[in-house]
């Protein structure tokens, strides 16, 4: 599989470090930020392929920082983490546009095989794309 980038987003300072390090070990290209305010400046500077988002934050929450990802980088895909068993927010992110949704604690692996699958759909959509692009350019000439 092509290299692809994350960012993890998660107010929770230990969790977020712990799964740094576990994601990094696992060779991944992965920065963290504690805020969905945070997310939305380090996102304008370094567009990722695969946000993982915690639904309960304070300040900007998951769903409001969904939407702003959403509206500038549609293509960039979501998958939202809950320590809370909600399924009326599960089903807000993915009507929103979330790839998918995890429960916490999750399993490492289980978020591997999200992140993977996340990846492979908009490697799909990039590519498509740019076909289409290339299909405008010969029809001009």
């Amino acid at each position: 599989m092509d290299a692809f980038s994350v960012l993890l987003v998660d107010d929770e300072v230990e969790f977020l470090d712990t799964l740094l390090k576990r994601l990094r070990k696992r060779k991944l290209d992965v920065n963290g930020v504690h805020s969905g305010e945070e997310a939305l400046r380090f996102l304008e500077a370094n567009p990722v392929d695969v946000v993982v988002l915690d639904v309960k934050m304070p300040g900007m929450d998951g769903l409001d920082t969904l939407r702003a990802i959403k509206k500038t980088l549609p293509l960039t895909e979501v998958i939202m983490l809950t320590g809370h068993a909600n399924m009326e927010v599960a089903i807000e992110g993915m009507e929103l546009g979330a790839f998918d949704y995890l429960m916490k604690p999750m399993d490492i692996d289980e978020l591997l095989y999200k992140l993977q699958d996340a990846y492979k759909k908009k490697a799909l959509q990039d590519q498509r794309i740019r076909d289409s692009v290339e299909g405008i350019s010969r029809g001009k000439r």
